[in-house]
């Protein structure tokens, strides 16, 4: 039950990047793209419906975690506090950016606002993926369960081990780059015009910065962490995951081409899912592994909740899902097709 639990976390944050990811990518790149305050309303109205209902994921996630590894909670929680309150902030910032920009006609209140958004959403796709850095490298897991780790010493990876180094820094530019062009394939296909074929070219770029950068991190978690590769070598199934990543690149960079701009978007989601699904199964059963003693890693056996409240979680996680499933069909199908120019809203 545990390992059930396992998959349905990974399930629910590999969600979460997927659909809040392209409304990260548009925040960071909609002063880039946007080019008079019509084009900015165009770019905030493709995720206006969908932004802040993306992020049931993540509190369902986070939720999930409590309940059902509350280990991995308490020494993560405790471990990561100041990375979490930055997160946090990030959040609380690009939700009053979008909330805010258009209470008051002013030529400084909205680019002001424009400004807290896009940087909040480059940030937090940055911190995101150097959170899931200092996942695969390892922290330095005490006899006592606990950690603590400053913000960054000297950006090796140490000792003593920082939050921020050269190997969690690079997953963070991955992730940037890869949300980057995830969320200008959503704006290529909901926007039109001018404005989409921008939106194209820009994540033609970031296309070759993800590939790029995909490459180069995937050889530095081979070096720093040798359990994915020795889990890959143990289980060759497992390489079916990192296939639909590459898959999924090609696609983006296919379907972009021909202007195919659902496909495009489509396979972006395959090649983010795929990533994930790649360093879950490289890391099982690690959940957080422990780069001082490998003995004090922390696993989904020596971490989970009993069996008995495993099982009743469950039961009710079964019909939230239905739930919430639901609500993202419903308003996934009333906000189809492309957002009109200046007749959108962001809130």
């Amino acid at each position: 039950m545990a390992t059930v639990w396992f998959v349905l976390v990974a399930f629910m944050l590999t969600m979460y990047v997927v659909l809040d990811g392209f409304d990260l990518g548009a925040g960071a790149v909609h002063l880039l793209l946007a080019r008079d305050e019509g084009e900015r309303r165009t770019v905030l109205a493709t995720i206006g419906p969908f932004w802040d209902g993306n992020e049931v994921w993540l509190i369902g996630a986070g939720g999930a975690l409590v309940m059902a590894f509350p280990a991995l909670y308490a020494t993560s929680f405790s471990g990561f506090f100041l990375p979490l309150m930055i997160v946090l902030w990030l959040l609380m910032g690009r939700g009053i950016a979008l909330e805010f920009r258009n209470h008051v006609d002013h030529p400084v209140w909205r680019p002001f606002w424009d400004v807290v958004f896009s940087a909040s959403s480059a940030l937090l796709a940055l911190f995101l993926g150097a959170a899931l850095g200092n996942v695969i490298r390892g922290v330095p897991i005490d006899a006592s369960g606990e950690f603590f780790a400053p913000l960054w010493t000297n950006l090796t990876l140490g000792p003593p081990t920082g939050i921020v180094d050269w190997y969690t820094l690079s997953t963070g530019l991955l992730a940037l780059a890869a949300l980057t062009m995830h969320g200008s394939l959503w704006v290529a296909l909901k926007a039109s015009g001018d404005l989409a074929r921008r939106a194209r070219r820009a994540a033609a770029l970031a296309w070759g910065a993800t590939v790029l950068l995909t490459v180069a991190v995937t050889a530095a978690t081979f070096f720093v962490q040798p359990l994915i590769p020795s889990r890959m070598e143990a289980q060759p199934a497992g390489l079916a995951f990192p296939a639909l990543a590459f898959a999924g690149l090609a696609g983006a960079a296919w379907f972009r081409g021909r202007e195919a701009d659902r496909n495009a978007f489509l396979s972006s989601c395959v090649f983010l899912g795929g990533l994930l699904a790649s360093t879950a199964f490289g890391l099982y059963p690690n959940v957080l592994p422990s780069n001082a003693d490998p003995a004090r890693s922390l696993t989904v056996f020596n971490s989970a909740a009993a069996e008995h409240g495993l099982r009743v979680a469950l039961a009710w996680w079964i019909p939230g899902m239905l739930l919430v499933a639901g609500y993202f069909v419903f308003v996934y199908r009333v906000f189809a097709g492309r957002v009109e120019p200046e007749k959108g809203s962001a809130g």
